[in-house]
This record gives C-alpha cells, sequence and structure tokens, in this order.
C-alpha cells in the first residue's frame, strides 16, 4: 500500500489531514479524497498528525497504525485551574525517602516521556536507568574528583559554581551531587546530533512532570551532567554506547517532605508585538 490509503465509505472530505500535515505531505485528489504527494513516501517524519485528527477514522497510515493509536478521553481533560497549580506547585525535590522505586513506575514514567516531542519526529532518545545506591554515589564522587579539578585550573569558574563549598559538604558526608536519591535518569544519544540536547532535555522534562503524578519528586542533576561531559572517569563509568553522551540527568525518588504553598517567582519580562 502506499504510505496511507483513505477509506472512502468513510471519509467525509473535510481535508483536515491536508492542514495538519507538517510536511506537506497530503493533497487532494480529483475526485476529492486525500492522497499522498509523490514524495510523500521519503519525507513522511511518521509523525501520525494525520491518523489522530482524522475525526472519521478512514486514514489508514502503513506505519503509524490506526489500532495502535490510542483515543483520547474526554473525561481525563484537566481545567486549566487544575494545571496552572499543577505546573506551578511542581518543586524541585532534593530530600527523598529511603524507598527504592519499583522497576514498573520507572518503566512506566520513561514509557510517558517518549511521547515527547523530538525534531523532525526523530524519537532518539536513549535512557540510562541507575537504581543502585553504591553506583549512584560512586558516580557523586566522580562529579567530586570533576570539582577539585575545575578549584585547582579555573578557580573563577569555581568561584561562580560554588564548587568549593559544594566539595566541602561532600567531605562532611553531605552528598549534594545526586542527593542519596534512590534512582538516576540519564538520556542520551550520538554526541554529534545537532537536536540531542533539546530533545533529550524535553523528554527529561515530560518524565519530571510525570513523576509528581505518581507520588514521585525530581531534581536536574546538573553538576553530574556538567561532569559527565568534561571528566573523562565520569563518562566511562557510565557506560554508555560508542558516540554517546549524556545530554540530561534526573534524580528521581519518593519526596521526604511534602509542600503547601506556590513561592513566589519574578513577573516575566515581556517584549509584545501583537
Amino acid at each position: 500500500m502506499n504510505i496511507f490509503e483513505i477509506d472512502k465509505e468513510k471519509c467525509n472530505m473535510d481535508a483536515i489531514c491536508v492542514d495538519s500535515c507538517p510536511s506537506g505531505l497530503i493533497e487532494i485528489n480529483d475526485g476529492g479524497y486525500p492522497t499522498p504527494v509523490t514524495e510523500a513516501e521519503e519525507v513522511c517524519i511518521r509523525c501520525g498528525h494525520c491518523v489522530a485528527v482524522c475525526p472519521t477514522e478512514s486514514l489508514k497510515h502503513r506505519v503509524v497504525k490506526l489500532e495502535r493509536c490510542l483515543p483520547l478521553d474526554d473525561k481525563l481533560k484537566i481545567t486549566r485551574e487544575q494545571c496552572e497549580q499543577f505546573l506551578k506547585g511542581r518543586r524541585s525535590i532534593r530530600a527523598f525517602r529511603k524507598d527504592s522505586i519499583p522497576r514498573e513506575s520507572l518503566e512506566k514514567l520513561i514509557d510517558i516521556a517518549r511521547f515527547a516531542p523530538t525534531g523532525h519526529n526523530s524519537q532518539n532518545v536513549e535512557w540510562l536507568v541507575l537504581g543502585k545506591r553504591e553506583e549512584i554515589h560512586n558516580l557523586s564522587g566522580l562529579t567530586v574528583d570533576w570539582m577539585r579539578s575545575v578549584i585547582r585550573d579555573n578557580p573563577q569558574l569555581a568561584a561562580e559554581l560554588f564548587l568549593e563549598r559544594t566539595v566541602e559538604r561532600w567531605e562532611q558526608g553531605v552528598d549534594v551531587i545526586l542527593r542519596d536519591a534512590p534512582a538516576l535518569i540519564i538520556t542520551h544519544t550520538a554526541k554529534d546530533d545537532r537536536i540531542g540536547t533539546i530533545n533529550c532535555v524535553i523528554a527529561l522534562s515530560y518524565l519530571e512532570l510525570a513523576a509528581s503524578s505518581m507520588g514521585m519528586g525530581c531534581c536536574w542533576a546538573g553538576y553530574f551532567r556538567s561532569a559527565s561531559v568534561k571528566h573523562i572517569p565520569l563518562s566511562e563509568a557510565l557506560r554508555l554506547p560508542e558516540g554517546h553522551q549524556c545530554f540530561g540527568a534526573m534524580m528521581v525518588g519518593y519526596p521526604k517532605f511534602s509542600y503547601y504553598r506556590i513561592p513566589t517567582r519574578k513577573p516575566p519580562k515581556v517584549t509584545w508585538r501583537i
């Protein structure tokens, strides 16, 4: 079959799929039905917009199978007020309970996060999930080793990042790198992928928000992420696929404390041209 076919008995010829295709690969034929343009097979990014937007289920995509695309449930839509509180009430969690996270819960988080948008629908984000406390603690130690090298070689940068204080707290037995988190989730892809960074960051952002709905909390591992790129012993310890690089890391665990208010934020700086 072509990249897609139309069930003419169901199609109402509304041309919604034509307007929705991000690559402009659908046109209307002489009979008034949608049809793929000549280069559709090669250019289609398999995003599934055409399948998702069709109200009559008349468009059958060869790759994005209609029967595998779950219908949206109107009863599960959230209100504006619910969305606002959820997003404004998100907190970065740095104090975790000792409880381990079941593997199935982590799998569910990644299953949700894989639906995050990726440039050109590349879906190129890969995941590394660590749940052994000894290994996570060792990664924190390697990050501190990198900090010590920065303090020695670039004291100005070290001062800007408060690295001396961070190292001092580590030496006092406080893990301010990965916060004794029970799990660490890393996104990675090919280091020369020009859209790898943004794809990995957006995927982790999805995961962070999904974690809140499952009673978990997250915190971005910024020090660790920087060290993973610049400190060879740490990058080697991750054992990522050849040619891959960590583009984001998230501590995950059950929050030790609850939060009851939304802290203030600076007013947005907006330039309007409307």
